[in-house]
């Protein structure tokens, strides 16, 4: 949601050096991109680690000798390593209690004041301080897959088991943000086999490695096989892997935002969190939502009984991926429709 922004950048100043410090869990997201020249790893649970290894990349950041620091990011602590980098500008929303290490302290928009989906959050900062006129509209956000990223997926998926010409369906079980934005494992897995058996499709399992548990869990509750790549792939490799299914069912997460990027239609199943604010900018996006009064919620873990999810059947969901499966294989790529709530 932050690649509207970087665009928007890159418009901007077409011939300056972008660099994008980020996570190493996201950082390949950027890559191939064309909005950064460079891509800095925040490596923070090794060599960036705790504090010395804060001062460490602020003293790596220092020896760059940026002109400007861009902080889409809302915490203290970045705003604190451009501090300590001696970086002259350092441009971010006032939150967190970091205005004083800010040059250009921003104020936090009101909710009414922008659109609610967040990537116009990042693009109101570029607003607020003159580096754009007016907030462009995000219909879609895309990702640019090279071919030989793309060749070697298909390498992947076939050695995982994956038949050649066979059309797959990508779930992706988990959310890192917490179990209240999951839903029931036993139900993808009743999904997986009713797609599977209606159209002889390949469902691929995808997830983080900290999601490997849930994975097998649906996997080994299944009837038919599954190809399960959950913790066996980086973010980097997602693009291309999703690019080659034909559709994405999954809960809230940063896999919904790549398979919409890539143009994969998506069926979105949400719970805990505003679907207004992060959903994927995509035409070719789904909601699924039980309207009960405690959601949004944005907790973590539910502390209650899971209506959100656990009133969403498989019926439900089934029924919406196997309409969007009878279309034909290319009318994703040539209809353009709203997003509907089922």
């Amino acid at each position: 949601m932050s690649l509207p922004a970087l665009r928007a950048v890159r418009e901007r100043w077409p011939d300056v050096e972008i660099a994008v410090l980020a996570r190493p869990w996201v950082a390949e997201l950027y890559r191939d991109q064309e909005c950064a020249d460079r891509l800095l790893i925040f490596d923070h649970r090794e060599r960036h680690g705790g504090f010395w290894g804060r001062e460490r990349l602020a003293r790596e950041l220092r020896e760059e000798r940026f002109d400007i620091a861009l902080l889409l990011q809302n915490a203290f602590e970045a705003a604190w390593l451009a501090w300590r980098a001696g970086i002259p500008e350092r441009i971010g929303y006032a939150r967190d209690r970091r205005s004083w290490l800010l040059t250009r302290a921003v104020p936090v928009p009101a909710r009414e004041e922008v659109p609610p989906h967040q990537s116009y959050y990042y693009l109101e900062l570029l607003r607020r301080v003159g580096w754009i006129e007016r907030l462009p509209a995000v219909d879609a956000i895309r990702l640019r897959v090279p071919d030989d990223a793309q060749r070697e997926a298909e390498q992947k998926l076939l050695a995982a088991g994956a038949r050649p010409g066979a059309m797959r369906i990508a779930i992706a079980p988990g959310a890192a943000f917490g179990s209240a934005k999951c839903w029931l494992p036993e139900r993808y897995a009743a999904l997986a086999d009713g797609l599977i058996a209606a159209a002889d499709a390949d469902v691929v399992i995808l997830g983080a490695p900290s999601e490997r548990d849930m994975a097998e869990r649906i996997a080994g509750a299944m009837q038919r096989r599954a190809v399960n790549l959950a913790g066996a792939t980086s973010i980097g490799e997602l693009p291309a892997l999703l690019r080659a299914c034909r559709l994405f069912v999954g809960n809230d997460s940063g896999a919904m935002h790549v398979a919409a990027a890539v143009g994969l239609p998506v069926v979105g199943i949400f719970g805990p969190t505003d679907p207004e604010a992060t959903r994927p900018a995509s035409p070719l996006f789904t909601l699924i939502r039980e309207p009960v009064s405690c959601s949004p919620c944005l907790l973590r873990h539910c502390p209650i009984d899971h209506r959100c999810m656990t009133r969403i059947s498989v019926e439900r969901v089934s029924g919406v991926a196997r309409a969007l499966l009878e279309r034909p294989a290319d009318a994703a790529s040539q209809e353009v429709r709203s997003a509907g709530i089922v």
